[in-house]
């Protein structure tokens, strides 16, 4: 009994635990309370759909907007058997998605007002779970709608708006100028939800036609709608005379002015006097032109004016015409001629002269380039020149006669002279002396028989032969000489006998094929007796000792260099030896 009444007791929480379990659920929106933006203008779909469990049945639904005093208005009713009715000013403006309302509650609003922006409840309600809510918040954007007003400005006006630009929108938009213009801006906020801006500055001339554009910017918009414009400033004309030619003279064919204006707005009204008053006769003004139909006057000289005008002032220009009998411009063109002429001339002779120099130079270049080839040519030559006389100056001292080259024929040149010192046939004495015993004379002089006997001299002191070994170290020659006439002397002088008792025996001279040097030329002279002794020369004071030794000397020489061999008197071996030839040659 007790358990019965316990379970009686539970009976309605397990009914209502089993309901809480099996309610349906909201697929959208998926939180009780959402926000949602919409654009004026477009259309906008309020979301609402609950799915229902098993044993659960949508029966109605209902749409309310909330007002802002806490009051709601019913939009429209959706009956599962009833159908849907919609209330008030939203009839018509407002329906529902789907023709099965309790599956799809969706709100359609096919043209969004401003007004629409608020909240917005979708109630659904269940059987047996009771009601359901879900709640959208709507803000409606209203895109900005610009305007921009330009201002007509004059130059010279003070700081002034230039233009102005509003705009409308929800939220209000951002104004902005883009211009190369300096100026100010100032923005304002209006009621009734619109924004205004002013672009204020000192009007120029410089200015007119520059860009003033207005920029408008909402978060309704991808990038700022751009207003053009162009700033417009008015200024008067000014005015100037020209002409294509200043030479006038009296006959000139189809002469004109022209009067060039400028100035905003363009000036259309330009007028054309002479002197003052109308233009002279065949004169013809149209527009900014004047131009004459026949050929220019004396009288036609004189002062010519232009007035222009537009909206904001007037302007003139001035241009004195002075017509001469002759025209101006053979004469300058004369001058300008003879300059030409003289220019070119000195440009030329310039010219000429450059490339004279330029030749000289070249000129002169290739004749120091060859004197420098010449010079190196000789330079080399002297060198060698120097080198080969060295060499020869080594090889003089040799003993191998086979190696003597110029030297030895420098010798075969003073063969004659050899021959004749060397010869038996006249004596080589002073006086009526049959010694050898007098001085050597300076190297090169001959007897005062004259140059034709190609005898030596042999007479001179101890001071010419000092003075004569100087000219030997500086000179080759002479020291060449020098060897030749102390060996040719050596063999009359150290034989101590008269040069004609001594007479030659040469060896045999073999043409063909090489050979060896000859020994010397051989002297036969009879054997001496014993103890022979050169004899003494006479002496005559003191120049008679001078002979006396110079045949001692000449004795002791005899004896130094040659020695006796069956008859025969032969020369000492000697380095410096002077081979004679059989036929009066050097070997």
């Amino acid at each position: 009994m007790d358990f019965t009444r316990r379970n009686m007791n539970f009976s309605p929480l397990l009914v209502f635990l089993f309901a809480a379990c099996t309610r349906g659920v909201f697929i959208e929106p998926l939180r009780p309370v959402t926000s949602q933006r919409s654009l004026a203008e477009s259309a906008t779909r309020l979301p609402c759909r609950y799915q229902a469990t098993v044993g659960e049945r949508v029966v109605q639904v209902t749409w309310y907007k909330e007002l802002r005093d806490g009051t709601k208005e019913q939009i429209i009713t959706a009956h599962f058997s009833d159908g849907h009715t919609e209330f008030g000013r939203y009839a018509g403006r407002m329906r529902l998605e789907s023709d099965n309302p309790t599956a799809n509650s969706a709100l359609l609003i096919p043209n969004t007002e401003e007004s629409d922006d608020g909240t917005y409840a979708c109630r659904i309600s269940t059987f047996p779970n009771g009601n359901f809510e879900r709640r959208i918040v709507l803000t409606v954007w209203v895109l900005p709608i610009a305007s921009l007003e330009p201002v007509v400005l004059v130059e010279g006006q003070s700081f002034r708006v230039a233009a102005s630009c509003r705009a409308v929108g929800r939220p209000l938009p951002t104004l902005s100028w883009d211009t190369p213009v300096p100026g100010q801006v100032q923005n304002r906020t209006n009621e009734g939800g619109s924004v205004s801006s002013y672009y204020s500055l000192h009007p120029l001339r410089s200015m007119n036609g520059k860009r003033l554009d207005c920029l408008v910017r909402h978060p309704g918009l991808e990038r700022p709608r751009r207003i053009a414009n162009q700033l417009v400033v008015h200024y008067p004309p000014d005015a100037t005379i020209s002409s294509r030619t200043d030479d006038w003279f009296a006959g000139l064919e189809q002469a004109a002015l022209t009067c060039d204006a400028t100035g905003f707005p363009v000036p259309q009204n330009i007028t054309w006097t002479w002197k003052g008053g109308a233009l002279p006769d065949g004169a013809t003004a149209s527009g900014g032109h004047v131009t004459f139909g026949r050929g220019l006057r004396l009288d036609d000289s004189g002062l010519y004016q232009c007035a222009v005008s537009n909206d904001v002032g007037v302007a003139k220009a001035d241009y004195l015409m002075t017509v001469t009998e002759k025209s101006q411009r053979k004469e300058t063109l004369d001058s300008s001629t003879l300059i030409i002429i003289i220019g070119a001339s000195a440009g030329a002779a310039v010219l000429v002269m450059a490339l004279v120099v330029l030749l000289l130079v070249r000129h002169h270049r290739r004749r120091n380039k060859k004197l420098e080839r010449q010079l190196s040519v000789k330079l080399e030559e002297v060198n060698n020149l120097s080198r080969q006389a060295s060499f020869r100056r080594l090889n003089s001292a040799g003993s191998d006669p086979r190696t003597q080259s110029e030297d030895f024929s420098l010798l075969r040149s003073d063969s004659h002279m050899k021959n004749s010192q060397v010869s038996l046939e006249r004596p080589i004495y002073r006086g009526s002396q049959s010694t050898l015993g007098g001085k050597w004379a300076p190297l090169g002089s001959l007897e005062a028989e004259g140059p034709g006997s190609g005898r030596p001299v042999v007479w001179h002191d101890e001071g010419d032969n000092a003075r004569v070994s100087d000219l030997e170290r500086d000179d080759p020659r002479r020291r060449v000489n020098s060897y030749q006439k102390s060996s040719n002397m050596s063999l009359v002088l150290d034989s101590g006998l008269p040069s004609s008792l001594l007479p030659l025996k040469v060896l045999p001279d073999d043409a063909a094929g090489p050979r060896d040097p000859p020994d010397v030329c051989e002297v036969s002279v009879p054997p001496p007796e014993e103890n022979w002794r050169p004899p003494p020369s006479p002496v005559d004071g003191p120049e008679g000792e001078d002979d006396g030794g110079q045949s001692y000397r000449l004795s002791q020489a005899l004896t130094n260099h040659f020695y006796y061999s069956n008859g025969v008197l032969r020369p000492r071996p000697h380095a410096n030896a002077i081979l004679l030839h059989p036929h009066g040659q050097i070997i």
